[in-house]
């Protein structure tokens, strides 16, 4: 492609329109331009606690969408032009063809004018040939009329006067089919002439209001592409500011949620305390009443056992050392069952 290029933004387009042409429809192009782009941009580097370092990447941001219009901007002109074509082809085919249908009947001229000599000449020997017979005609007929003069001289009169009629009619109806010829003839051509120039008007007005048509559809979808670039651009900006709001809600969301889950952790971590001070308690206190009522029941059943003892005869101080002997468990193979 040509050396000479037009800086847009982050990237360089070719400035001849078929090289810039060219390149929108090179999909290697395209990816190797958005991939430049995303090098670009993607390399600032700024410390966000610091507004200085934000305004880095707001500028860079800024850069990419100048970048983002300015190509849309160079495509929508390379496409106005492109529209221009076949106007300017409609034009050079109407030309063409009409400076070889002129130069067509030029070359056949000679042709024509030998065909209208031609007809001319047929149409002269018709008349001749015409002339003839009524002279041949008249002769019969007079040599005819010279025989019936000397037999009815009356009768010859009259057709003597036939004769003339008929000579008159004859000469009246090849002087009217001579004319009527020359009449056909003219109107022939003047019916070819009108025809061919009413074709020429119909192509020259279909020609225009293609033309008209071609402009007022580019005028629309300039107009459409124009309306369409604002809405977009409301549209992005109104995306910006609805995702930036999305974003500061859902920060206060999260830091709300975080600050409740910390309290909810720390209360459920005091209740945990809580329910296990109680737990522990409630186990000393089971564990003291368990024992206790051990206790008891041991007592019971010592107690019992003492009364056995006595009973069977051994005296209480003695029963209540045998007793206490067997609790301890000091009395091989004698134990009291609890």
């Amino acid at each position: 492609m040509s050396e000479e290029k037009n800086e847009i933004a982050l990237v360089t387009l070719p400035s001849v329109p078929a090289e810039l042409e060219a390149a929108f429809i090179n999909d290697e192009f395209i990816e190797g331009l958005l991939k430049d782009v995303r090098e670009k941009a993607s390399s600032v580097v700024g410390d966000l606690s610091t507004v200085k370092g934000r305004r880095a990447y707001i500028s860079m941001a800024a850069n990419v969408r100048s970048t983002k219009t300015a190509i849309d901007d160079a495509s929508k002109k390379l496409v106005a032009e492109m529209k221009k074509r076949p106007a300017l082809v409609d034009a050079s085919r109407k030309k063409v063809r009409d400076s070889l249908d002129e130069l067509a009947v030029e070359i056949r001229k000679p042709v024509t004018d030998w065909e209208a000599e031609q007809k001319e000449k047929e149409f002269n020997a018709m008349w001749d040939e015409a002339l003839d017979l009524d002279a041949k005609i008249t002769a019969e007929r007079a040599a005819a009329l010279a025989a019936k003069i000397e037999a009815d001289h009356e009768m010859a009169l009259l057709m003597n006067e036939k004769i003339d009629r008929d000579r008159d009619e004859a000469r009246q109806k090849a002087e009217q089919a001579k004319r009527e010829h020359e009449e056909r003839i003219k109107r022939e051509a003047e019916e070819k002439a009108r025809h061919e120039a009413e074709e020429a008007a119909k192509r020259e007005i279909e020609a225009a209001a293609a033309r008209e048509r071609e402009a007022l559809l580019a005028k629309e979808l300039a107009e459409r592409e124009r309306i369409e670039s604002e809405q977009r651009a409301e549209r992005e900006k109104q995306e910006a500011l609805a995702k930036a709001e999305r974003e500061r809600i859902a920060a206060e969301e999260k830091a709300k949620r975080e600050k409740e889950e910390a309290i909810q952790r720390e209360r459920a971590a005091a209740e945990a305390r809580e329910q296990a001070r109680l737990a522990e308690e409630k186990r000393i206190k089971d564990e003291e009443a368990r024992r206790a009522a051990d206790k008891e029941h041991r007592k019971t059943i010592n107690n019992k056992a003492l009364q056995d003892l006595i009973a069977a005869g051994v005296p209480e101080e003695c029963a209540k050392l045998c007793i206490t002997a067997i609790a301890k468990g000091n009395i091989t193979a004698i134990s009291i069952n609890y």
